[in-house]
């Protein structure tokens, strides 16, 4: 029996998730499996992957075949590496605490690689939101002006109006008592 370690697709229509599983080779794809060794979901950001770590190496030694996207996976978790790594100390290259070591040092290195771009993108969501902020107030304020200029406007108008209606009253009162004095005359 050829087994390969692949992806299940679950989920609905343009939101899925992957179930990692051992089947062999000639099930359908989200048919019969033997083992579930983790899931990945690629609607994160970055991508969410579980992985049963000591099942996926015992199945890559026993000879599962990973699909290309599961090897990229098994590589990024570590797994191709740990395997490599017990090649070399089968062949007496070092012992299992110097692979160990290793392995632990590339962990490592990749976590904090991770912690960056995470803290990298915090940091620019953070500077977006500060800019759009900025932005927003400055249309408020250029708002607020107009208005303010809008309102000043009206009010000068009202007191125009309200100046041409007391000058307009104004002649007229004195139009009359104008004529009374020229007619006591």
């Amino acid at each position: 029996m050829a087994t390969k370690i692949r992806l299940q697709r679950h989920g609905r229509k343009n939101y899925a998730f992957y179930p990692i599983v051992i089947a062999d080779s000639r099930a359908p794809r989200d048919g019969k499996f033997i083992e579930r060794i983790g899931s990945y979901n690629p609607n994160t950001n970055p991508a969410t992957i579980t992985l049963n770590f000591e099942r996926a190496l015992y199945w890559v030694n026993v000879g599962a075949q990973p699909t290309d996207t599961v090897r990229s996976i098994l590589s990024k978790e570590g797994v191709l590496l740990m395997k490599h790594l017990q090649g070399g100390v089968k062949k007496g290259a070092f012992d299992e605490a110097e692979a160990q070591k290793r392995f632990d040092a590339w962990k490592a290195k990749k976590q904090a690689q991770v912690d960056s771009l995470k803290a990298d993108m915090a940091n620019k969501k953070e500077l977006d939101n500060k800019k759009r902020l900025e932005a927003e107030q400055a249309a408020n304020k250029a708002k607020a002006e107009e208005v303010a200029k809008k309102k000043a406007e009206i009010e000068a108008a009202k007191a125009a109006a309200e100046a041409e209606a007391a000058a307009a009253e104004a002649p007229a009162e004195e139009a009359p008592a104008a004529e009374e004095a020229s007619a006591a005359e």
